[in-house]
């Protein structure tokens, strides 16, 4: 069974924390749901289930990849993830805002001198169009899922992560919501915390049983 939080959260024990985005630290299910609902209905297919949890693990340039080949697309891998891009930048722009307690968090950490860390399969275009945010003033290093060669299922990004952080994997603490990754943050020798994201699609039984850490909301923490 999961530990629970918020104890062993703050004060962190971690050298470095490392975040995912998309559920963990903002509510953006809704938003990628208009894309998908978009994309496939633009060309007569219907939205399965199962489609958006493939993706969420996959990222976009993999993710591209199954969807031309589930469905049997003549577009090219690059033309999907533009038209994603470009519907995912127009939305996020002046939509998307952290969850509560999600920056005092973050800052609490920086200001102890905890280096974070985003990891996220989304893609820089569209988390750069956001007004609300500032991805680059949060966080000391970023890693998007095109920037290794597979996505959230296997544990590449996470190391990628720790060797931009220069801190071993073992020292570093992951915060995800959904249970691939959590896996394989896990398998990288780190700390797996899950996140109840505000998500109806995520698996929250399994991704509580899978996590080291499981965090209900960011403002349980108790921070100074």
């Amino acid at each position: 069974m999961s530990r629970q939080a918020p104890l062993e959260l703050w004060p962190l024990q971690a050298k470095a924390v490392i975040f995912d985005f998309d559920g963990t630290l903002a509510n953006t299910a809704h938003l990628w749901h208009e894309v998908d609902a978009a994309f496939l209905g633009k060309r007569g297919l219907p939205l399965t289930k199962e489609y958006p949890e493939r993706l969420a693990a996959l990222g976009f340039v993999e993710g591209a990849r199954y969807t031309i080949e589930q469905y049997g697309l003549s577009e090219t891998v690059e033309q999907v993830c533009d038209e994603w891009n470009r519907m995912g930048a127009q939305l996020y722009r002046d939509s998307v805002k952290l969850r509560p307690g999600a920056r005092e968090y973050i800052l609490a950490l920086r200001s102890a001198h905890i280096p974070c860390a985003l990891a996220t399969t989304n893609n820089a275009e569209v988390l750069n169009s956001m007004r609300h945010i500032n991805v680059d003033a949060l966080f000391d290093v970023r890693v998007h899922g095109s920037e290794v060669s597979r996505g959230k299922d296997h544990p590449d990004i996470y190391l990628e992560a720790a060797r931009r952080l220069n801190v071993d994997p073992h020292d570093c603490i992951v915060f995800e919501d959904i249970v691939p990754a959590l896996k394989s943050a896990r398998r990288a020798g780190m700390v797996a915390c899950g996140v109840h994201a505000n998500d109806p699609m995520q698996d929250v039984e399994n991704a509580r049983t899978v996590a080291d850490l499981w965090l209900e909301d960011w403002r349980d923490l108790r921070l100074p």
